[in-house]
């Protein structure tokens, strides 16, 4: 018989503190997940509350702002809230769900995740996830600091995802943040005429602010059905930065919470959108071997089952480099860059990695990043550039090269006639 005492050999022993150590840390998660298991606190007639429709909503220890709640039943039955936190300050957080028609009040406590791609801002991106009563489909949820207290006039929030839906729409594009009076307005329409080519029905635009113009062209698209508008005003609440990087300034989350903003998209199309592409206003995907990206994702996936993740090389396109094609008069009014007329690429750089941009399957993704994902169910792959490339027209990265080292790529010009002929439409009813 084996004791923990005595002259017993080093592996007895070694065997006891593993076994002990095994024993401590069950007990430990154990009463963890005990902890974080709903208990009624109290039972009444109605649930309180005001509800909130706002996108951003800070809560009264202004440390934490909640996005939107959503139901998660992927892996066991629970609320995942997105919200932004400060990554010291904030260390417990309590779900209040009220669950109808017998009005008993729920209260669990939540695991906080900060995201790990806060790039020492602090504040980022958070899952404040709360495990559900298992008696109840609860359609609401107050986020408290304390579990204790009177509670009745904290904000309730929808859970959205309760009902399972037929997809809507194949292709969901989610623009993370229009910020600075954003007046790039002629590329914008261009992007927005592209993907409707590619075979995009949805745009998700979280936007701070843009101009005028810009105004009119986004309500062009909002009455078509193309684009959602959904309000971002994250400076009324934070220092945001325009940087992704902290810079040592006093600002408190980078790139106008673009990270947060995506994660919600994300989760808002996950039970309406077959994919969801991550990209920004001025870049575009581009197949080389499909003419839409309903076939190139068909052939994708057919080729790498069991992935969930598709990632596109970017491509610098410099807007101070120009060709004389498709030098469009009417044009030269808007505001804007002209992408038809831009088709050198910038070379790879020697030991730099180009970033990618994704199209993902929303159900295998629990957190992404803006460049990669950083949790999910499938695997992820990387698109070889003669399949597709991400075209993205800005200024350049490798200002000082000469116009012959750069690569012509005229694969844009494959959709000129349609393209022209659609933005031609597009300005004519808003700007022209």
């Amino acid at each position: 018989k084996m004791s923990c005492g005595g002259k017993k050999s080093y592996f007895a022993a070694a065997v006891c503190i593993i076994t002990l150590t095994s024993m401590v840390t069950l007990s430990y998660l154990r009463l963890q997940r005990l902890s974080h298991l709903p208990k009624i606190i109290q039972e009444s007639s109605r649930c309180r509350g005001k509800i909130t429709n706002s996108t951003i909503t800070a809560l009264n220890d202004n440390r934490t702002f909640i996005i939107s709640p959503y139901f998660d039943g992927r892996e066991s039955k629970v609320t995942r809230v997105i919200g932004i936190v400060h990554h010291e300050d904030v260390k417990q957080l309590y779900c209040r769900f009220c669950c109808q028609p017998n009005g008993k009040m729920y209260l669990s406590k939540a695991k906080i995740d900060v995201h790990s791609d806060r790039f020492g801002f602090p504040y980022g991106a958070a899952d404040i996830v709360c495990l559900e009563p298992r008696n109840c489909d609860p359609t609401h949820v107050s986020i408290h600091q304390s579990p204790h207290g009177n509670t009745d006039q904290l904000p309730r929030f929808e859970i959205k995802n309760r009902k399972v839906e037929a997809f809507s729409v194949d292709f969901t594009v989610c623009i993370s943040a229009m910020f600075g009076n954003y007046n790039n307005v002629l590329q914008f329409i261009q992007s927005m005429e592209m993907y409707k080519i590619l075979g995009v029905q949805k745009v998700v635009i979280y936007k701070n602010n843009c101009s005028h113009l810009m105004e009119k062209v986004l309500k062009f698209y909002m009455e078509e059905g193309t684009v959602e508008i959904i309000p971002w005003p994250i400076h009324s609440h934070l220092k945001v930065s325009s940087e992704w990087r902290f810079m040592q300034d006093g600002t408190h989350i980078g790139y106008y919470g673009q990270i947060t903003a995506l994660n919600d998209c994300i989760y808002r199309n996950m039970q309406r959108s077959k994919f969801v592409v991550l990209i920004d206003a001025d870049e575009i995907i581009l197949p080389l071997k499909h003419s839409d990206w309903k076939t190139m994702m068909i052939s994708l996936q057919e080729k790498n089952p069991g992935t969930g993740i598709f990632l596109f090389e970017n491509h610098i396109f410099p807007e101070t480099v120009s060709s004389h094609m498709f030098n469009i008069s009417s044009w030269n009014t808007v505001p804007g860059v002209n992408i038809l007329q831009h088709v050198h690429r910038e070379p790879d750089r020697k030991d730099v990695i180009n970033p990618k941009k994704m199209i993902i399957d929303p159900r295998k993704v629990i957190q992404t990043s803006v460049h990669s994902v950083l949790h999910s169910y499938g695997n992820s792959v990387n698109v070889p550039m003669d399949v597709a490339l991400i075209y993205h027209c800005r200024g350049p990265l490798q200002g000082n090269l000469p116009r012959e080292s750069l690569i012509r790529d005229t694969t844009l010009w494959r959709y000129n006639s349609s393209l022209i002929m659609n933005v031609n439409k597009v300005l004519y009813h808003t700007i022209l």
